[in-house]
């Protein structure tokens, strides 16, 4: 392989592009000076530097040149400019990944040609931690090895799943907005603990230990989620009196009804492009 194929360069230096570049060298995927960072913001660049010691560029078009493989790292209303700017400099011996979300790869294509490879990703916050989600949809004509460099990128911070590009919409719904409804509801479980009489950082600890646990049981155990929870809940015991109220008002359909409001924004958005 040669130097610049076992490059990776980072158009954009933000939350998610710092989550990759620490997951990527805590995991001993890539090295500090195999990864090139481009930023129009010099105090974004600089803290790469100090952070992880890795490569900055001022120009997007410097790090196309340098990299065999670049993640597009850029907020969706800035697509536009970046593409238009690297426009003619990517080829087909790159890969192009994109996480911005929204944006069809259709769009991409536009600017940068029928022929280049693309990966279109849905990672989620807790990346930030790596212990992200993320999806992957490979464009048409991408190879397996590509859609493979991708997969290994983002399973730096955390799982990976892959998926055809239509159901991106479904998966930004549930998995990339999925935090914030976790994030709601234990403000809900918080707040609720302190009603009945604990302090308020105490029921913080307790609901943010209890998430964590759970999900870890749940990841961890050959069991299904609804045995999990047959297996916590006596007959008229206190998680029965509980779980009762979430199905006297609805839970289930709330649930589905936010994800689905959800699945039906991000389509509006995508059509945009």
């Amino acid at each position: 392989m040669s130097e610049r194929q076992d490059r990776l360069g980072f158009i954009g230096a933000g939350n998610m592009a710092t989550a990759l570049v620490k997951g990527l060298l805590q995991s001993e995927t890539y090295r500090e000076d195999q990864m090139l960072v481009s930023d129009p913001r010099p105090e974004a660049l600089e803290a790469m530097r100090d952070l992880f010691g890795v490569v900055s560029l001022e120009s997007n078009r410097e790090v196309v040149k340098a990299c065999g493989t670049v993640l597009l790292c850029v907020k969706p209303q800035q697509m536009g400019d970046v593409l238009e700017g690297i426009s003619g400099a990517v080829g087909a011996e790159h890969l192009v990944i994109s996480i911005a979300a929204g944006i069809p790869l259709k769009m991409i294509r536009r600017y940068l040609g029928e022929d280049v490879p693309l990966v279109r990703v849905m990672p989620n916050t807790p990346a930030l931690v790596q212990a992200g989600a993320s999806a992957l949809a490979p464009g048409p004509g991408t190879a397996r090895h590509h859609l493979e460099t991708a997969e290994k990128i983002f399973a730096a911070v955390g799982e990976t799943v892959v998926v055809e590009e239509d159901k991106m919409d479904a998966v930004t719904a549930l998995s990339g907005s999925g935090p914030g409804y976790v994030f709601r509801f234990m403000e809900c479980m918080v707040a609720a603990g302190a009603a009945v009489g604990l302090e308020q950082e105490t029921a913080r600890r307790l609901v943010l230990q209890t998430f964590l646990g759970a999900a870890h049981l749940a990841k961890e155990s050959p069991d299904s989620l609804s045995r999990l929870r047959e297996n916590v809940t006596s007959p008229g015991g206190t998680t029965a009196a509980g779980l009762s109220v979430f199905e006297e008002m609805g839970l289930e359909k709330m649930i589905r009804e936010a994800v689905a409001a959800a699945c039906r924004r991000g389509e509006e958005l995508g059509r945009r492009y």
